[in-house]
């Protein structure tokens, strides 16, 4: 799955080239730097690449979540509707804006079901944000009805699924503005970087600014900028981007890589009698970094898990019990444990939405297992690992039929 696999000459080069120059920021120092613009060329590429008209660096995917919801206008009381299954950056950036997290279940596609968001829907809802987990996509254009239908900012979270598509057109690229990582183990890295993509110009004007204290960069030097809105420092440096410009132009080599091997597992594993795969709204799309599947049971998925880790079989993650990324284990969430104090009325309302129950979400990620794609693997190791993980679901779900 992620770029630092292949990390070489390509990535080595553009780095020299930042330290040679000896420029390390990515504004300012024009003389000094002898026309090298790192950050500026990677935005250029990610627009080429992508296919959209504006792109932002940052200096994480969640500096990137946070700087466009403050540039799409989302803030103090507004309401965003988010899936109970993703990485806890996409709640922090809400709460960073003053807004309030609204988890609603999942289905089958591991991201937001479209009924319970519009069920979610109150006065207050500002934004539907979509994370599209594990390389593939939500179900985008009934989520972009929705958002049409009650004139709802559509945020696509597509950190985890760089290069993946929807109908043609690349995820982060269809909403009203979309964003990734570039953290180490993305798909592509900067090492740490995360960027906003946007087809609307005053969107991107916003993050521009506000990720850089609020220059309008529109001086002569950073001295001469104005400063039309306060703003944070989500800056990316040179030496990040550099990684970057290397990662994005070797896109196509990983995709084919990771789609390949993720064929073999899959392949292999759907005549695995019992088991059922993630529902993916288009297959064409996938990127292909995870191949996700739910056992029958809550207990034949912890006994699958078992067996996989006593094989040898890592990569393979359970994340009904991980911390991380689904809402059972938000514990800190669910008890108010922030350092930054909350308004009473912002603590009250996430309180509130974070400790329903979730069962429709509970019953999918109880039984789902995500097995990460290498894209260093021969063909041979795909094989063998695949026939590695056939036989221990084999094992565990007619072990568990026989004794049923």
């Amino acid at each position: 799955m992620p770029g630092y696999e292949l990390f070489g000459a390509q990535e080595r080069k553009e780095v020299n080239d930042v330290l040679e120059s000896g420029i390390l920021m990515r504004y300012g120092f024009d003389g000094a730097r002898n026309g090298m613009w790192k950050a500026k060329e990677l935005e250029q590429e990610i627009c080429s690449t992508f296919g959209t008209s504006h792109a932002q660096l940052v200096s994480s995917g969640t500096a990137a979540l946070t700087t466009a919801m403050v540039a799409l206008g989302i803030g103090a009381g507004d309401e965003v509707i988010m899936p109970t299954f993703t990485f806890v950056a996409s709640f922090e950036a809400v709460l960073s804006v003053g807004a309030i997290p609204v988890p609603v279940d999942i289905d089958e596609t591991l991201t937001l079901d479209p009924k319970a968001v519009e069920q979610a829907i109150t006065p207050r809802t500002k934004a539907v944000m979509p994370v599209h987990m594990c390389g593939s996509m939500a179900q985008l254009d009934e989520l972009k009805a929705i958002c049409d239908k009650h004139k709802l900012l559509l945020l696509e979270d597509a950190c985890q699924a760089i290069g993946a598509t929807y109908k043609g057109k690349y995820l982060g690229t269809i909403g009203d503005a979309g964003t990734f990582s570039l953290d180490f183990v993305k798909i592509i890295t900067c090492g740490e970087g995360g960027a906003v993509l946007t087809n609307k110009k005053e969107v991107y004007e916003k993050c521009d600014q506000y990720s850089d204290h609020g220059h309008d960069h529109m001086g002569k030097d950073r001295g001469a900028d104005l400063h039309p809105y306060v703003g944070y420092n989500f800056r990316i440096s040179e030496l990040h981007a550099a990684v970057g410009l290397a990662q994005v132009r070797r896109l196509g080599e990983f995709l084919t890589l990771q789609k390949h091997n993720h064929a073999i597992i899959y392949d292999t594993l759907k005549n695995v009698e019992g088991l059922t795969f993630r529902v993916i709204p288009d297959p064409a799309g996938d990127a292909g970094s995870f191949l996700s599947f739910f056992l029958p049971t809550e207990e034949m998925a912890r006994d699958a898990v078992a067996g996989f880790a006593a094989a040898g079989l890592g990569g393979n993650f359970y994340w009904y019990d991980n911390n991380w990324h689904y809402i059972r284990k938000w514990q800190h969430l669910q008890s108010g444990s922030w350092m930054n104090r909350l308004y009473d009325e912002q603590k009250k309302q996430v309180l509130h939405y974070t400790n329903q129950a979730f069962p429709v979400s509970d019953a999918i990620m109880s039984r789902c297992i995500s097995s990460l794609t290498s894209l260093v693997w021969t063909e041979a190791q795909a094989q063998e690992r695949a026939d590695k993980m056939a036989a221990v679901l084999n094992k565990v779900i007619k072990g568990a039929m026989a004794g049923a």
